[in-house]
């Protein structure tokens, strides 16, 4: 699997690690990516995300019904 969350649409970032001299190398910084099962009573449905930390802070605010919803009608796809 891919490393992006399925809801945010998260993915890797390309950086630089910087040693004590000031020299480069390429580095990769990966979102902070959770596997995760969630219930959903609206569907009587429990779904498996990959999702980010951040992502699961929205669902516990929002709700996860209403926030694959809205996710679904921003991006055109049918998530659940």
């Amino acid at each position: 699997m891919s490393r992006v969350c399925q809801l945010t649409g998260k993915k890797a970032l390309v950086g630089n690690h910087v040693s004590h001299s000031n020299h480069k190398t390429k580095r990769r910084f990966y979102p902070n990516l959770q596997t995760k099962k969630f219930y959903i009573p609206e569907l009587d449905k429990t779904v498996t995300l990959k999702v980010s930390a951040s992502a699961i802070r929205t669902i516990n605010k929002k709700g996860i019904y209403s926030y694959v919803r809205e996710v679904e009608k921003r991006d055109g796809v049918k998530l659940i």
